[in-house]
Formats: C-alpha cells, structure tokens, sequence
C-alpha cells in the first residue's frame, strides 16, 4: 500500500506573525472553534510518554480542562495512575501532547512536565463521571493481561454489586496535570508552506517565535 497520489490542499486559515500573541487566549479560541467544529472529538489529544525502555509510547486521551493558576497554564486528564501510562508518567513526568483537527486545518502541539493532580480535584472530577464509568475504573486493572471478555465483565458485575450506593474514587484512579511549558500553534497553508507559532515559558511570561514550515 502506497500513499504518493493522495494529496490534500490547505487553504483554510492562517497565523499572523509571532511577536505578542497571547498564548492561553489562542489556545482557548481554538479549542472553542475545534468544538464547533466536531463536538464529539475535539478534546481527543494523543498523548506520549517514555517507556522504562526509553522508548516512545503514545495513545489517544480526552482533554477535560484547561487549568490556569500562579503555577502557570495546564492541560488536564485523568487516567488509572497503575496504568502504562501512570506508571510512566510518575517515571518519567514529563509529556506531549497533540491535536488534530482535521476540518479545520490545524495543528496543536503542548511540551511539559506531569504531576499528579490534588487528590481533592480528582475526587470532584470523578464524582461528575457516570456510574459506569465509576464502576469501570474499579473493575479494570489497566493495561494488565485478562484471560477473556467474561473476565472483565464479572469483574465489573462485582464491583457493581459492591457499591450500591455512591462509588468512591479509587486510590489508583486520578488526574494529571500537563504543565504548558512549549505549545506550537500548525495551520496548514498552500503549497506546505505551513504557518507554525512557537511559544517557549520563560519566567512568567513567553518567548515566541515562527518556524520554518
């Protein structure tokens, strides 16, 4: 299987120059016009980390907030922290994330260290969560091997009858917090020559450049 014929033309948007954008207004426009745009999946992002074997491992996980406080600008998502991903990310606390959206042409790369998020902010999150999804994050050990689909389903048939009532976070289960050290805003542009802002933290504040497409 061979993809040299099929090509795409980018003409859908562009990025003025670099110099004083503001980097957490940019980011949250185009998040809002990503949710515009595809409302079921605009906060997949994929995710990459470091395995204990110094290899790359990356996956698809769900944005669920944009935190901004004295410590900075993060991206936030939740995850089984015994997971591969758990265990990596508490190994090797640092990560990248991208977004793709295809509609609209766009690109989103994020940079940065990782760290747990507050056990009180987990606990609200997942109290948000449906009660099967509650119910799941108990009964899935993550990334472990089962013996079969009937494994995992009794699994989750026990835990449903275990908790009757209102289902408590579990101690392996939680958020991170992807701190937005380097972000770099991709529009396609005719002809690849691609608009590209780069912004890098630099005290409290950020130096921007534009790349090369």
């Amino acid at each position: 299987m061979t993809a040299f014929d099929d090509r795409k033309v980018y003409a859908k948007g562009s990025l003025d120059d670099a110099e004083g954008f503001d980097v957490l207004q940019l980011l949250t426009l185009w998040l809002e016009e990503a949710k515009a745009s595809d409302p079921d999946d605009y906060n997949a992002m994929t995710l990459s980390t470091v395995g204990s074997d110094g290899h790359p491992n990356a996956r698809i996980v769900l944005l669920r907030a944009v935190q901004s406080n004295d410590a900075g600008d993060a991206l936030t998502f939740y995850t089984n922290y015994q997971s591969a991903k758990g265990r990596e990310l508490l190994a090797h606390p640092h990560a990248a994330a991208t977004f793709f959206w295809r509609d609209l042409e766009r690109q989103l790369r994020v940079r940065g260290r990782v760290e747990q998020m507050p056990e009180a902010d987990s606990d609200r999150y997942f109290e948000s969560r449906p009660r099967a999804s509650q119910i799941g994050a108990w009964a899935s050990s993550q990334s472990e091997e089962v013996e079969g689909r009937s494994a995992l389903e009794n699994a989750y048939a026990a835990f449903e009858d275990k908790f009757e009532g209102a289902v408590p976070r579990p101690p392996h289960w939680g958020g991170f917090l992807l701190h937005i050290e380097e972000i770099e805003f991709w529009q396609g542009r005719p002809g690849r020559m691609h608009d590209r802002l780069v912004a890098r933290k630099s005290g409290h504040g950020w130096t921007r450049r534009r790349l090369q497409p």
